[in-house]
């Protein structure tokens, strides 16, 4: 069972789960996780047949203790207000500060098919609603005060009450202190020094606390909610679950106070971005609406309910990590085809939905970054190509939203480094690639030549190539990206040359400076006892061998020297086949005649020699009989 079902599974009466947040900024990113926490639990015990409420409050009673990141100190009169009798920003539709935040928030959660029964705080006061629970917490201003001092170690003044009016004559409620309640008003003052974020206006007064004249302090604030929703199920952030924190505080006064048990509790971690939490009210990190036009909705559920609550999500809008979490998607969605065989699998990815959809073809989302960067590509015809199939309604439906995701990814984010741009020409940095790499661009130019156009069969063919170089893989992916990009990385190599023209890609591999074959040879040397540790792993899977030995003399010595001395290199190349139909090439340096010295025959015939004995220990080793040829001399720059 993956943990929202779990949690599900505990419980079979009706339940109301509630959730809420104070729209003090621009709702960033990370308060959508504690949004789909509940959002997936509340789903789950629908699938179980629990009758269920979501709820999801607005706290827009609580008052405005920061400048807003837009306006700044054009608001600074109106610290200490309640946030929604702060105006919007000047501009704005909306009716007050609060409204003009959380209305954009409100809009991410029909995208993410989340549909919570939405209340505001402003109406639950006013409404009256919360009298009753006012009424009650106020005259149990000792045991609030007790059990702060017992559990949070927070010393109370005797005349405290966890209670604030909105002034009467500044209008803040941030900055009053209640002093005495006795049963139909309270005592309080405005005090100017209460806070630093404010300044209270002095005034003293006594007012009823009932319909909306103030609010609870937020700890009790949520025991008034607990007891008057009846819920049953409400996670918190890490901060609040601290051994003395908040929740432990709000579930011991709900028990005092009220008698009730405190709801189940969901703690969960952080959401982070490169490591650091985030602020609504700073404007530190991502907002939710950036996000959800960053991300399709499936993903972004998917970002937020795939680890288990008391894991953190650290998450930045960069290359590698998007890419990442469209891979780790589409592998999710392919293991959901089989759900005998992986019932976790397609329920998470069930639950990642919003709506119940069939599966659907989608390209990989780097596939996309690069095809939505070359402009003389129709993105539809080349992913119908790619899929070898015409799109469906479904397909389409994604294939736009990645669409969008891209851009939106390459307007946004996207670093220097990140945009591709096809070369016109051979890049000038070719010519600065390793001998290998650019003898691999020349060999996959003739490989190519019958190979099927198809991402995957192109991509086979570059493994292929690159063993019997032999270089590298990422060596060799550097090696495309560069004749193509003029950069060292990109997109899938497979994917990308199946999207452009064939005697297009290998003719510009074909323009690539052969390097001179003793460079070569030098380049992909491996050393003796290199190539026996090698051979050594992979011997119990060799079903063929075979060497071939190549000499090259110079035929001239340089000015100035004695003709009987020839310089030369000497290689034998070891081509193994193993179980699995793979082809490898190894290259060994087995002589430098420059160091030996003598006429040509001479140090052909030590080489020779030479050769024969390292092959036969070759044979010892993987115990069978490896065929040997000595090539004729290699006189010209091939290899």
């Amino acid at each position: 069972m993956l943990w929202y079902d779990q949690l599900a599974s505990q419980v079979s009466v009706p339940q109301v789960v509630n959730d809420s947040k104070t729209p003090s900024g621009r709702v960033h990113v990370g308060s959508l996780r504690g949004v789909l926490i509940h959002d997936a639990v509340y789903r789950a015990l629908e699938l179980r047949g629990v009758p269920a409420r979501y709820l999801y409050g607005i706290d827009d009673y609580d008052p405005l203790d920061e400048l807003p990141p837009v306006g700044g100190e054009l608001f600074r009169e109106y610290l200490g207000m309640p946030l929604c009798n702060v105006p919007a920003p000047a501009g704005s539709e909306a009716g007050d500060l609060a409204e003009y935040y959380i209305s954009e928030f409100l809009d991410v959660f029909a995208e993410l098919g989340v549909d919570p029964e939405v209340y505001r705080m402003r109406d639950i006061y006013r409404s009256g609603r919360f009298d009753a629970e006012i009424d009650q917490i106020l005259r149990n201003s000792d045991v609030v005060r007790r059990v702060d001092r017992e559990v949070a170690n927070a010393q109370r003044p005797d005349d405290w009450h966890p209670f604030q009016v909105i002034c009467e004559q500044c209008g803040r409620i941030g900055t009053t202190r209640v002093t005495h309640y006795d049963g139909e008003q309270v005592t309080y003052r405005c005090e100017p020094n209460l806070v630093k974020w404010a300044t209270g206006c002095g005034h003293s007064g006594r007012i009823s606390p009932f319909g909306g004249n103030g609010k609870l302090s937020w700890k009790l604030e949520w025991v008034a909610k607990w007891n008057n929703f009846g819920v049953t199920i409400e996670g918190a952030g890490k901060d609040h679950n601290t051994r003395g924190g908040s929740r432990e505080v709000a579930v011991r006064c709900l028990g005092e106070i009220f008698g009730k048990p405190g709801p189940m509790n969901i703690p969960y971690e952080f959401f982070l971005v490169r490591g650091a939490k985030m602020s609504s009210s700073r404007g530190v990190g991502v907002s939710a609406r950036e996000m959800a036009d960053l991300l399709s909705p499936e993903l972004l559920r998917f970002l937020m309910i795939r680890s288990q609550p008391k894991r953190p999500v650290d998450f930045a809008p960069e290359h590698d990590k998007i890419v990442r979490l469209y891979d780790d998607f589409d592998r999710l969605r392919a293991k959901a085809r089989q759900p005998d065989e992986n019932p976790n699998e397609k329920r998470l990815y069930d639950v990642a939905q919003v709506t119940l959809e069939d599966d659907y073809y989608a390209p990989p989302f780097d596939l996309l970054l690069s095809v939505v960067q070359m402009p003389h590509l129709d993105v539809e015809r080349e992913v119908t190509g790619l899929k070898g199939a015409e799109l469906t309604e479904l397909d389409l439906k994604h294939l736009r939203a990645r669409v969008r995701s891209a851009q939106v990814w390459l307007d946004a984010y996207a670093q220097d480094e990140d945009r591709l741009e096809l070369q016109e020409t051979l890049p000038r940095e070719v010519g600065e690639l390793a001998p290998a790499q650019r003898e691999f661009l020349h060999q996959l130019s003739k490989d190519l030549a019958e190979v099927s156009w198809h991402p995957d069969k192109i991509q086979t063919r570059i493994f292929d190539t690159a063993r019997l170089i032999p270089l590298a893989q990422p060596k060799a992916f550097q090696a495309i990206y560069c004749a193509l990009l003029a950069r060292s990385s990109g997109p899938k190599a497979g994917n990308l040359l199946a999207f452009l023209d064939k005697d297009f890609v290998r003719e510009r591999f074909a323009e690539t400076p052969r390097p001179d074959v003793r460079a070569f040879w030098l380049d992909t040397d491996l050393q003796e006892r290199g190539l026996l540790e090698w051979l050594e792993k992979i011997k119990d899977s060799v079903v063929e061998a075979s060497a071939t030995a190549r000499f090259q003399g110079a035929q001239t010595s340089p000015a100035g020297q004695d003709d009987s001395v020839v310089r030369g290199l000497g290689v034998v190349e070891l081509r193994i086949t193993t179980a699995d139909g793979k082809s490898h090439l190894k290259r060994h340096l087995l002589v430098n005649v420059e160091d030996v010295g003598g006429t040509l025959a001479a140090e052909y015939g030590y080489f020779s020699d030479q050769a024969a004995k390292l092959v036969q220990q070759i044979g010892d080793q993987i115990g069978r009989t490896v065929p040997f040829h000595l090539a004729d001399l290699v006189t010209e720059q091939s290899s």
